[in-house]
């Protein structure tokens, strides 16, 4: 497969794995098999790139996903700077190493609406921690699929 845009993904079916990419971290999130709800998944601590890839595709195995949306972080004025590249070069490597369907989605804002969302629940500053990465996941996740439904 590769990078893949809207249309594919509309015409396939399964779960999905949404994916909050951060340079210590990796929020993962996965949908139903109807593409209903997104639900925080985990948040996986980045060590070398074999092993973060490995621990990706474990998950995406155990859970029957058929695709990766892949938060892809946009500059506020639409730009793409170095995340972006970076976050395109880890889904190259990616690629290299299995073929699988992986589609980007605009993530601005999504760590600032989960962590108000978070604040407004009252929750302590290390929950918040915890949480915000595979909450984004889910955040970016939910997007897509409210986006495929329209």
């Amino acid at each position: 497969m590769a990078i893949i845009e809207l249309s594919h993904l509309r015409e396939s079916t399964g779960a999905l794995l949404g994916v909050d990419p951060g340079t210590k971290t990796l929020g993962l999130a996965i949908s139903d098999r109807t593409r209903l709800i997104a639900t925080p998944l985990e948040t996986i601590r980045r060590e070398k790139f074999g092993l973060d890839a490995a621990h990706l595709f474990k998950v995406y195995d155990e859970n029957n996903i058929s695709g990766l949306i892949m938060g892809l972080p946009v500059n506020m004025d639409g730009s793409h700077g170095p995340r972006v590249q970076s976050v395109k070069d880890f889904c190259t490597n990616l690629l290299k190493l299995r073929d699988l369907p992986i589609f980007f989605w605009d993530e601005r804002l999504s760590t600032m609406a989960v962590t108000r969302g978070m604040l407004e629940a009252d929750m302590s500053r290390k929950k918040r921690k915890e949480n915000v990465d595979k909450l984004a996941a889910s955040y970016i996740l939910q997007g897509v699929l409210d986006r495929l439904r329209s």
